[in-house]
């Protein structure tokens, strides 16, 4: 019932507010007896600020339904157990919050967090993931093609003759590839020359991962180039192309 409650709600019953019921109510008894009143304060309790009487109704629905129970006698063991339980997932949560807190103080602390940070998309956790896997080696990538390859943005194209393929590669971080899709699909939100540059990529025939690729693919590059002349981030600059000619068509002017 409790994972059925917080099904939609990102991070499940890892949410403050999901383990907070189970301490109260450990049992189907006891959670079908919750009131409103209860339910608003707990939540309130475990840091929800707005919407509140609405997730207290729909989290007391589920409850309330009807459904096989347990003996009392095995209700009442299987609550103790369920206490234990969330005892260790109490513990694991606040050391995932620790280490969070911790990667962010030291992330913040480095000398690229700032050029990093100027990046729509990217915040302490991505950028020290991304930094991590890079390293801050100046000399590590002679050029922007380098970094892409090692991330595998960048596609391989074979020529044989009259055939040409290109396809994506295998060989690459795999760590730095999937954190660079959620930075790309996050760029879209705080970049206007980042939703420009997809939306056309989309319009020339490109499907939704194709066009995701190429703009972190692309945004590689300006990261590349930020970090070897230690730039801030500058949307005007980095899309300036697309949003001046509404086309790809051209290579994009290098930010100074």
């Amino acid at each position: 019932m409790l994972i059925e409650a917080f099904r939609d709600k990102p991070g499940t019953l890892t949410r403050p507010d999901s383990r907070r019921i189970p301490a109260v109510a450990p049992t189907p008894a006891l959670a079908a007896k919750l009131q409103m009143w209860k339910l608003t304060d707990m939540l309130r309790r475990a840091g929800c600020r707005r919407g509140i009487e609405t997730d207290a109704e729909r989290i007391q629905h589920p409850f309330r339904q009807e459904a096989p129970w347990q003996l009392p006698l095995v209700e009442n063991a299987m609550g103790k157990q369920a206490l234990a339980l969330l005892l260790q997932l109490d513990a694991a949560c606040e050391a995932v919050d620790d280490l969070a807190r911790a990667t962010d103080d030291a992330f913040r602390s480095h000398p690229d967090a700032a050029n990093m940070l100027s990046f729509p998309g990217i915040g302490p956790q991505a950028g020290a993931r991304i930094l991590g896997e890079m390293g801050d080696d100046r000399t590590r990538f002679a050029s922007a093609g380098g970094r892409k390859a090692y991330v595998g943005s960048a596609p391989i194209t074979r020529a044989s003759g009259k055939r040409r393929y290109v396809g994506g590669r295998f060989v690459k971080n795999n760590r730095l590839n999937h954190v660079g899709h959620i930075w790309a699909f996050a760029f879209l939100g705080g970049s206007s020359g980042a939703d420009a540059h997809f939306r056309l990529r989309r319009a020339e025939g490109d499907w939704h991962m194709q066009a995701l690729r190429h703009l972190f693919n692309r945004t590689l590059g300006r990261l590349h180039h930020c970090l070897q002349a230690r730039s801030l981030f500058d949307d005007a600059i980095a899309f300036q192309a697309t949003t001046a000619t509404g086309s790809l068509t051209g290579a994009p002017p290098a930010q100074p």
